[in-house]
């Protein structure tokens, strides 16, 4: 049974109030989340202001300072949201534009840790319309009429995750690829070596170069094969890559930005229909091969079958859209990750060194292999990983919608209203960590008694999301990222000399920046 989360008095020691960050956010007792949901009503309800007194822009300014010359147009997503939160505080009333509905923009953790706590036995995380319309409409044939875990909501999606669950949260399961997505690895080194200028620099396109090799190693998780997006000469690679790639901006521009697809089927929204073509005949044809070999060559032993043997005894449908969205979600998302971290290691040498002496004692050698047993106890490096996430998440946070009529705020907020928990700005401000600004691992290490500990919510945190609706791949991710960034730094010493990274607007935080990274290889 995980612990509830322990609040820490003003005043009391620096180091408990660092340990806070470490207690779990993923339930509380039984007992106390039944009690919670028994209630229909906050009992702060009778005496809150009324829903539409909750502080917003009107459908105008939202028109006018989206369009062209507005206060919002095209800047980043972390400056779009310092601009909402100056402009109309800390819980702000979005109006729905063009057949939407109104949403909530919370920028305070106490709001996040109320919803999650009353989402009920089926969360719901509203999806995005226009790729439900997508697979409900325009390729039914092909999906179904299944939305998988990106669409569906309430039983459907419950039998869906009850049906995957103890596939792909088993950590036997996340065991069984190790060696395999370290070969991955291991190949991605040497081509990095190879496309270094005379400089050490990467290329201006690192950036895809990475997404291949998130593509290449979700080929082995999703369909337990190599799709071979690694060589240079593969325009197949390039334009799966690049098609996830605008799927996410094109979804953001229709989908959080005005847009009147729903009325008029917008130019961008045809554009986003033939993106997802695209990828559904390219990723689809990779499945059926894959669901075709296992069905010649079957695995005898449960234990040693793949992520896709193991859904495809359980449901075929299933299996096939899982492996899918597995593909879709799972390159961008690791790649925006692994790009933060790397980047905060690179800007700060000491910690970058200290992680490679803490490799050194796994990977004497930079060619030593990486097994489940080695990468048991890598405190130092899970530390890095999270702060860089802190630093540089890879969205800019979660979103629910409310399980029961609540009170945020002092406000009345009915059952069902949507709300977008945007965690991004406060990860990185001193209200909720101390020296917010500064890369600092060690305060995430349990024996790290870190100084200048706050009394935060650690909802602020939550870059896989929480509870029955959180990131059913995280276990993937991180040992992606973790196995990524061991290579990394045990191969080279690398630094950034380009400023800070900045990130544009998409579903997915992408940079703006050339990822020209200098990486020095390191003699064994």
């Amino acid at each position: 049974m995980l612990r509830s989360i322990v609040k820490v008095k003003v005043g009391q020691s620096s180091q408990c109030a660092g340990l806070i960050r470490l207690q779990s956010t993923q339930a509380q007792p039984a007992a106390v989340t039944a009690s919670a949901q028994e209630s229909n009503v906050d009992p702060e309800w009778e005496t809150a202001l009324p829903f539409d007194r909750i502080p917003g822009p009107s459908l105008w300014q939202m028109m006018k300072n989206f369009a062209p010359g507005g206060r919002y147009h095209n800047v980043t997503l972390p400056v779009m949201h310092k601009y909402f939160q100056e402009d109309f505080g800390s819980l702000i009333h979005m109006p729905g534009l063009f057949g939407r509905k109104d949403i909530l923009l919370s920028f305070n953790p106490d709001d996040f840790e109320k919803l999650f706590r009353a989402e009920g036995k089926w969360p719901v995380r509203r999806s995005m319309e226009s790729f439900v319309y997508y697979r409900k409409e325009v390729r039914a044939d092909v999906f179904k009429g299944l939305g998988g875990l990106l669409t569906e909501e309430g039983e459907a999606w419950q039998s869906f995750r009850t049906a995957v669950n103890p596939v792909m949260m088993q950590p036997k399961t996340i065991k069984l690829y190790v060696s395999k997505v370290d070969e991955v690895a291991r190949e991605f080194m040497e081509i990095m070596k190879n496309i270094r200028d005379e400089k050490n620099e990467l290329p201006d396109d690192y950036d895809q170069w990475l997404n291949r090799w998130a593509l290449e190693t979700m080929g082995v998780l999703a369909l337990d094969t190599r799709l071979g997006v690694l060589k240079d000469e593969s325009d197949e690679a390039k334009h799966i890559v690049s098609s996830i790639r605008q799927f996410f901006e094109l979804s953001y521009r229709i989908e959080v930005l005005p847009s009147m697809w729903k009325y008029i089927k917008t130019p961008k929204f045809r554009k986003l229909m033939n993106t997802l073509d695209d990828l559904t005949k390219i990723v689809m044809s990779k499945v059926d091969h894959a669901v075709i070999r296992l069905d010649k060559n079957p695995s005898t032993d449960s234990d040693t079958q793949s992520v896709l043997e193991k859904l495809l005894k359980v449901d075929r449908n299933v299996a096939v859209v899982m492996a899918f969205d597995m593909l879709l979600a799972g390159v961008d998302t690791t790649s925006s990750g692994t790009i933060g971290v790397l980047y905060c290691l690179a800007m700060n040498p000491d910690k970058q060194e200290k992680l490679r002496q803490e490799l050194r004692t796994i990977l004497p050698y930079k060619d030593s292999p990486l097994t489940p047993e080695n990468m048991r106890n890598l405190p130092y490096l899970r530390a890095c990983i999270k702060e860089g996430l802190r630093i540089c998440p890879p969205t800019a946070g979660n979103a629910r919608a409310a399980g029961r009529d609540m009170v945020l705020q002092g406000y009345r907020v009915p059952k069902g209203t949507d709300v977008a928990m945007a965690s991004m700005l406060l990860q990185n401000d001193e209200l909720h960590f101390a020296r917010a600004k500064e890369f600092l691992p060690e305060r995430w290490l349990k024996e790290e008694a870190f100084p200048g500990g706050k009394n935060i919510n650690p909802f602020v945190y939550l870059p896989f999301g929480f509870g029955a609706r959180a990131c059913i791949g995280k276990r993937l991710a991180m040992m992606e990222m973790e196995m990524v960034i061991s290579r990394i730094t045990r191969q080279f010493d690398y630094r950034w000399h380009y400023g800070e990274l900045r990130v544009r607007g998409a579903l997915v935080n992408i940079p703006e920046n050339k990822l020209k990274f200098q990486m020095n290889e390191l003699d064994d």
